[in-house]
């Protein structure tokens, strides 16, 4: 482990820190989040690194050195970052890099240089930057909320050269070495249908039975020939509005009324089984209706009409009793 002279307590907040080199790897345009944290987080302590833990943004620059305000007396703060520069292993000819992970949900404003000399201006185009391009880190000193040590975040990005753009073309790149530089990383353009097939290029037909020479123009046609006259184009017809379909009333639905469970119907009464009737009881019973019917009014068992000629009962016995008379 590094012994450093300055630790981040010593630290004061608000200083401003710079620090120049050349750009190796850089994410500024957008944040490191989401399953892209995770999977950096586990490379991280793959290798022997503390995991960030949260959405950030980075930057890693080689042959750093750090721009103090003052040459010959450099800042606490200055101090703190050349201390923490170091040399890559696998890359030893990268000189002394350094490496900033800025936590929060603020990016770092990338700002390019303009024509006139000395002055800059925010690029908003939203590329990420170029490896190999001299640029500036502005850095800030912030206390964290809940720490007593303090951190440092990437609050500027100077661009110090024609500002270039990171791209996976490897054609750019050989353009590059070559001298030939793209301000704006190149989009591919589709191709577009020719003007072969467009009917608006084409020329007009000429009028059916026109004679044409050797040169394309019309001649005129001979005396007693009518020329065809080219005929209106008709204006073209509206479609005939359709009538909206009706929407048909739809028949009441008629729901069943709930079957009660448990509901027992009453039991219905069984027919009673006719008796046989004895010779008495019958004989008992018409007695008892020739005598109703007798009181009634009816003509079984009224007294015989008086003899005439028209009579039918003349002669019948006038000693006989009128009624049923019973079976010997």
């Amino acid at each position: 482990m590094a012994n450093y002279s300055v630790s981040a307590d010593q630290l004061t907040e608000g200083e401003v820190v710079l620090i120049r080199g050349k750009l190796g790897f850089a994410r500024l345009t957008r944040l490191i989040d989401g399953a892209e944290l995770q999977a950096s987080d586990v490379r991280r302590a793959q290798n022997g690194m503390n995991p960030v833990g949260k959405p950030h943004t980075t930057a890693t620059i080689t042959q750093a050195e750090v721009v103090p305000k003052d040459p010959a007396s450099p800042t606490i703060e200055e101090q703190f970052v050349a201390e923490r520069r170091y040399s890559s292993k696998k890359h030893p000819e990268t000189g002394l890099n350094y490496s900033i992970d800025s936590k929060g949900q603020t990016l770092p404003v990338i700002a390019i240089p303009t024509d006139t000399a000395g002055q800059v201006m925010q690029d908003d185009s939203g590329h990420e930057l170029a490896s190999g391009l001299d640029v500036t880190l502005v850095m800030r000193v912030y206390k964290p909320k809940g720490y007593s040590n303090r951190g440092l975040s990437l609050d500027q990005v100077i661009v110090n050269e024609p500002v270039r753009y990171y791209t996976s073309n490897a054609n750019t790149e050989e353009l590059a070495a070559r001298g030939i530089v793209f301000a704006v990383p190149p989009q591919p353009i589709p191709a577009r249908q020719g003007a072969v097939n467009d009917q608006s290029s084409q020329p007009a037909a000429a009028p059916e039975g026109t004679v044409i020479d050797e040169n394309g123009f019309a001649l005129p046609a001979p005396a007693g020939v009518p020329v065809p006259q080219p005929q209106e184009a008709q204006p073209a017809q509206a479609p005939t509005a359709q009538p909206a379909p009706v929407a048909q009333p739809r028949a009441p639905q008629v729901q069943a009324a709930p079957i009660q469970q448990g509901a027992v119907p009453p039991p219905t009464a069984a027919p009673a089984v006719p008796q046989e009737e004895s010779m008495e009881d019958k004989l008992a019973r018409l007695m008892a209706e020739n005598e109703s019917l007798r009181n009634a009014g009816s003509a079984v068992g009224a007294p015989p009409a008086p003899a005439g000629p028209d009579n039918p009962w003349e002669d019948s016995p006038a000693a006989q009793q009128a009624g049923i008379t019973p079976g010997r």
